[in-house]
């Protein structure tokens, strides 16, 4: 796959041209493809950025399938575009961002050409947050649900705190079972290690709390209050996020 990073046999992907404090690096857009077979499956094609669609296209030869793992801009804003470029048909859990095909069904497996994709969906970070299980990679795609380097942010009211816990434990057993070894993300590097990461994530989501609870009791009221007592250490510039990550959290312990 000329113009991508290839990791494994089934996938690579090509960096998007975006990066920024919330997208990382970058847009990673999967490209991924059964060993011998002429279609791929290309997984978030990303911003309308003309020469990160040709790069992509590039590598991606015919494309069968578009897929979708959630809403947010950095991820679907290409869509009509790479729809005009390849004719391929785009699926997603959310209709608006399905196209000339039927939005994706949790536990449905996707085979193009070969390529073997279980739907796993993961709501939190966006309630139409949709994770991809490359079978006989053991890869799984995570979007925005898990990232290379640091942590997401459930940004409320779309992010919700419950859901994206319980989806985490989901990846968990995944990993446990032995069905996921490595996670593709949507920004940042591949993870080789991922029971340690998702452990991390789910241990940082309950100190975060713990320190929400506290800010509370402590007499805060509204998120910016929260924000200002629990992260202070955070760069300033990420206040605004961490806002609507507070609000998720609030709203977590209301209930």
């Amino acid at each position: 796959m000329s113009g991508a990073v290839v990791v494994t046999d089934r996938a690579s992907y090509v960096l998007a041209a975006n990066p920024g404090i919330m997208t990382l690096d970058g847009t990673n857009t999967w490209i991924l493809r059964e060993p011998g077979a002429t279609r791929s499956v290309v997984v978030d094609p990303g911003p309308a950025d003309e020469t990160h669609l040709q790069a992509v296209l590039a590598a991606a030869g015919t494309v069968g399938l578009a897929l979708f793992t959630h809403r947010h801009f950095d991820h679907t804003e290409a869509l009509s575009r790479f729809a005009e470029l390849t004719g391929a048909p785009s699926r997603s859990v959310d209709l608006e961002f399905t196209r000339g095909a039927a939005p994706l069904v949790d536990g449905e497996t996707i085979d193009v050409d070969g390529l073997q994709l279980e739907v796993v969906t993961t709501p939190g970070h966006t309630t139409d947050s949709t994770c991809f299980r490359l079978v006989a990679d053991g890869s799984l795609l995570s979007g925005d649900t898990i990232l290379g380097r640091g942590t997401t942010v459930i940004a409320h009211p779309d992010g919700v705190l419950g859901p994206y816990l319980d989806s985490l434990a989901h990846i968990r057993e995944l990993i446990e079972e032995g069905l996921v070894t490595r996670i593709l993300p949507g920004h940042g590097p591949v993870i080789d290690q991922p029971a340690a990461v998702v452990d991390f994530y789910l241990e940082h989501r309950a100190e975060r709390l713990d320190q929400v609870r506290e800010a509370v009791e402590a007499g805060a009221v509204t998120p910016r209050e929260v924000v200002e007592r629990v992260y202070s250490d955070v760069d300033p510039i990420l206040w605004g996020a961490a806002e609507l990550s507070v609000a998720a959290q609030l709203d977590y312990l209301k209930g």
